[in-house]
């Protein structure tokens, strides 16, 4: 007998296990967060300011300029990253020694600081340019926006080449080296073999990262590039609403993560076809087997 055949012929009956403990932290995280409701509705905010200011045009301007420079920065970063990676992933003792101190320098120094040295630039390089083809002034080279660029766009190729050189190593050796057994060109092995197989290793990182260069281009505005927060601080400037003009940062923030949220999770999804998460293969599919192994043991007790 089982289960309930077996409780019931004890004269036993299940008793709900009660979770008080869960119960009253849930209840205390509610009141809390009522509580903080609470006063932001019931303080000094003026919130008629913060929907006006909410689609201003000069937010707005602000709010493209922040998606241009994080799409621009980050193309920067990964295709330095992949070369990056593809150096730290070299047999020559050379090309990965210079690829590990890029990432350790790059990654070592605050994004601030490479946003400051890049716009002072000039203070060590007067001018620059390719000798016998062109050559200008650093100042006017470097913007407030092509020192942007060059400070997140290079600070996160760092962290790209070792999100993608891990998801290279990732992949099974053994995979690559049957591939290159049955005379596939490398480049295919890499493109239809190993990337597929490392886009679900490197995607997840990728998207977190994509979404931290989005809140860190906030730092621009020490170099006066007219970004979302930069745009909101000449506003308060003038009319002294600070924290109205913070809180309209913060919701078109949390807007735009929200939507590159949902846009990593379909790219993860889409590569993600074909392989079994591990929480399925250890939950509901062990489950299933030890089911079936009731199954038999019931068939074989009643034939015998």
């Amino acid at each position: 007998m089982y289960g309930n055949d077996a409780a019931a012929a004890l004269g036993l009956r299940p008793v709900r296990r009660r979770h008080w403990g869960r119960w009253a932290s849930a209840v205390i995280i509610v009141l809390l967060l009522a509580a903080v409701v609470r006063a932001f509705a019931t303080g000094a905010i003026e919130w008629d300011v913060v929907g006006e200011y909410l689609t201003a045009d000069m937010i707005l301007e602000g709010l493209a300029n922040t998606a241009v420079i994080t799409a621009a920065a980050m193309l920067l970063g990964v295709l330095v990253g992949i070369l990056i990676a593809v150096l730290r992933l070299s047999a020559n003792p050379v090309a990965n020694a210079v690829a590990a101190g890029y990432v350790w320098f790059f990654r070592g120094v605050p994004v601030l600081l490479q946003l400051l040295i890049w716009y002072n630039l000039a203070l060590v390089f007067p001018s620059i340019g390719v000798p016998g083809l062109w050559e200008g002034s650093t100042v006017e080279v470097m913007t407030p926006f092509m020192a942007t660029l060059l400070g997140l766009g290079l600070h996160q190729s760092a962290y790209t080449a070792e999100i993608v050189r891990g998801g290279i190593l990732a992949v099974d050796r053994g995979q690559t080296e049957a591939a290159l057994s049955l005379a596939l060109p490398s480049g295919a092995v890499f493109g239809r073999i190993v990337l597929p197989q490392a886009m679900r290793v490197i995607i997840p990182p990728l998207g977190n990262e994509f979404i931290s260069t989005l809140k860190t281009s906030s730092l621009a505005a020490v170099v006066t590039y007219g970004e979302l927060l930069q745009s909101a601080q000449l506003v308060y400037y003038r009319n002294n609403r600070v924290i109205e003009l913070l809180i309209v940062v913060a919701v078109w923030y949390l807007a735009v993560v929200s939507v590159l949220a949902i846009g990593q999770y379909a790219v993860e999804r889409r590569y993600g076809r074909g392989f079994t998460p591990t929480r399925d293969a250890s939950g509901p599919g062990v489950r299933g087997r030890a089911r079936g192994g009731v199954r038999a043991r019931k068939t074989m007790g009643s034939e015998a």
